[in-house]
C-alpha cells in the first residue's frame, strides 16, 4: 500500500472512529431519507417526472392498456416510407405490438443477438422499464426479458420506453431498493436522449445512445 493511500483509509477509519484492530464491523450512518412524501404513482410524482423528462427533451406521451398499441406503431415508425422495422426484446408483451406488422418486428435476446449493425438497420427499439425516478427523470432497465440486452437500447436512434404509473418512484434510494432485490443484472439509467456538449456548450444529441427518446406512462 502506497502512504498516500495508507493516510486515506487512517483518515477514513479516524472519521468513523475505528482502527485497524477493531474486531467489530463499523457501521456507517446513512441519514439521508429513504423515501419521498409521495407515494408511488401519484399525480405530483408523475407530474415532476414529466416536468424532468421535458427538460431533458425527452418526449412523454400518455396512454391507457388500450391506447398503447397504436401509440407504439406510430412512434417506432419515424420514417414510414422507409419501414426499417423495429427491434424489441423477446419478452417484451405481444399485445404492445398488435398495430405493428410482424414483417416489420425483429427479437433480440442473449442466446439469438442481433448485430450493431443489424441494431443500427433499424427505425428504432422499444422496451418496457424497471423503474423511473421523478426528482432525476430517469428511467432504469435492468436487463429483464422485456428490457433485453443493453445494446438494443444504445444502438438504434429512437428508443421508445414503456413505464407504467406505478413503477414510477419520487427518489433515487427507492429506486436503488428496488433494484437491489437483484443485484447482479446490468443497469442502464437513462436521463433523456443522448447528448454531450463541446468547449463552447454546444449541445449535440445522439452522440452515444438514441437521438430520441419517447417516454409513454401508461395507467
Amino acid at each position: 500500500m502506497t502512504d498516500a493511500k495508507g493516510e486515506i483509509l487512517s483518515r477514513i477509519r479516524a472519521a468513523l472512529g475505528s482502527d485497524e484492530t477493531t474486531a467489530a464491523p463499523t457501521v456507517v450512518p446513512r441519514e439521508y431519507r429513504s423515501a419521498g412524501e409521495h407515494a408511488p404513482g401519484s399525480d405530483v410524482v408523475l407530474e415532476l417526472l414529466i416536468d424532468r423528462l421535458v427538460d431533458y427533451k425527452a418526449e412523454v406521451h400518455r396512454a391507457t392498456p388500450a391506447e398503447l398499441p397504436p401509440l407504439l406503431a406510430r412512434l417506432a415508425a419515424p420514417r414510414p416510407a422507409e419501414r426499417r422495422g423495429v427491434v424489441v426484446p423477446h419478452g417484451l408483451d405481444s399485445a404492445w405490438l398488435s398495430a405493428i406488422d410482424d414483417a416489420d418486428v425483429r427479437s433480440d435476446s442473449r442466446d439469438a443477438p442481433l448485430s450493431a449493425a443489424e441494431l443500427d438497420g433499424v427505425d428504432a427499439v422499444i422496451t418496457a422499464a424497471r423503474v423511473a425516478v421523478a426528482e432525476t427523470g430517469t428511467i432504469v432497465l435492468d436487463g429483464e426479458p422485456d428490457q433485453g440486452r443493453r445494446a438494443i437500447s444504445l444502438v438504434p436512434d429512437v428508443h421508445v420506453c414503456v413505464v407504467r404509473t406505478d413503477q414510477v418512484v419520487q427518489t433515487v434510494p427507492e429506486a436503488v431498493r428496488l433494484l437491489g432485490a437483484a443485484p447482479g443484472r446490468p443497469l442502464t439509467w437513462i436521463s433523456g436522449p443522448s447528448a454531450t456538449s463541446d468547449i463552447e456548450l454546444e449541445r449535440v444529441e445522439g452522440v452515444h445512445g438514441p437521438r430520441t427518446l419517447h417516454v409513454v406512462l401508461v395507467s
